[in-house]
């Protein structure tokens, strides 16, 4: 009789639910576990891409087509987890991008803020709101928020570098906007170095305003300038035991980070150097810069050289070794979380 009793309400239960589909209604006893977990659990794996393999492919694209043709020849690197998403991490995209020798990438401008970790500059340029700035490795160039920026190279080499957007929180939100420039290049206005001059020397305008909004003023962070600082504290302490010796890219005029959705910084492990193991609820986006190292990713090991990208999902354990002096540089939604409230650091 119990078991009757049991079956007859759970067919009362069903009935019920089937009224509610038709009405657009869902019962939330039925669902809130997925919607309310006990902790993340990343839909997401971590992964490494090859530039030694990369490379060849983007050399073999820019024989297809044209940056114009392609508007933005890149190769998405598209996490394995989510094939056809376009994302590296599940709010970020990231790619290979390629400019071969006297081409332009044209200029247009778009709602999703945009990063370029450069990893072949050899005189090729980005130019953001009427300043053009020359593209060296390891160079942090920003092109915030519907900010006008094209790319070019005007030299006898490729550039290569690798594209960090905030795409897929914009997207969530949908307010995504695209402006087509009406010619391929802006009309440069500024001397180069003109932003690094006016914010990036200890000194500001009075009463100084960015002028992209809550992005610093400053979009490029020149690695000529950013190594030394990083190394300089690294022969002054010890590492960190779970971060080694890392510096954030910061904005001069609030000390915050330099975007408002995307966390940057720069890390230095010494060589023979094993972090304890973190976790953190950001979706983290690696490029190994110098130097090589072994990560521990939720259990997985795998190593990153180069120029090579490494995604590590949101809350899984993670540790890395270097073996060879190594400076990483990381990217993450991280200064968006901590603009919500919802960030969160384990460290064992």
């Amino acid at each position: 009789m119990q078991t009757s009793a049991a079956e007859d309400t759970m067919a009362a239960r069903r009935k019920f639910y089937d009224r509610l589909s038709p009405q657009s209604m869902a019962p939330l006893w039925e669902v809130l576990k997925g919607l309310v977990p006990d902790e993340p659990t990343s839909k997401f794996a971590a992964h490494v891409w090859k530039f030694a393999d990369a490379r060849p492919l983007l050399m073999e694209a820019g024989a297809l087509l044209t940056a114009e043709e392609a508007e933005r020849r890149v190769l998405v690197l598209e996490n394995p987890a989510m094939p056809g998403g376009s994302r590296i991490t599940a709010s970020m995209y990231s790619g290979y991008q390629l400019i071969m020798p006297g081409e332009i990438a044209p200029a247009h401008r778009h709602t999703a803020s945009a990063l370029r970790m450069v990893l072949e500059g050899n005189g090729g340029y980005t130019a953001v709101a009427g300043e053009k700035t020359s593209m060296q490795r390891g160079d942090l160039v920003i092109t915030p928020a519907m900010a006008w920026h094209d790319h070019g190279q005007e030299h006898h080499k490729p550039v290569i570098w690798v594209d960090g957007l905030d795409l897929h929180m914009v997207n969530f939100y949908e307010a995504a906007f695209l402006d087509h420039g009406n010619d391929k290049t802006q009309i440069i206005s500024k001397p180069e170095g003109h932003s690094e001059s006016e914010f990036g020397s200890g000194l500001g305008p009075m009463n100084a305003r960015s002028p992209f909004g809550a992005t610093s003023p400053i979009f490029n962070y020149s690695y000529a300038k950013s190594r030394p600082a990083l190394m300089q504290i690294a022969g002054a302490a010890a590492p960190d035991p779970h971060v080694a010796h890392s510096l954030r890219y910061i904005n001069p005029l609030d000390g915050g980070w330099a975007m408002p959705t995307i966390a940057t910084w720069l890390t230095h492990v010494p060589k023979g150097f094993e972090t304890k193991p973190v976790r953190s609820t950001d979706g983290r986006t690696l490029v190994v810069i110098e130097g090589e190292v072994t990560f521990e990713i939720g259990g997985k090991t795998m190593t990153a050289g180069e120029s090579d990208v490494t995604a590590i999902p949101s809350w899984m354990w993670t540790k890395m070794r270097a073996s060879k002096d190594a400076v990483v540089f990381t990217f993450s939604d991280r200064s968006a979380q901590e603009k919500l409230g919802i960030f969160r650091e384990e460290r064992r």
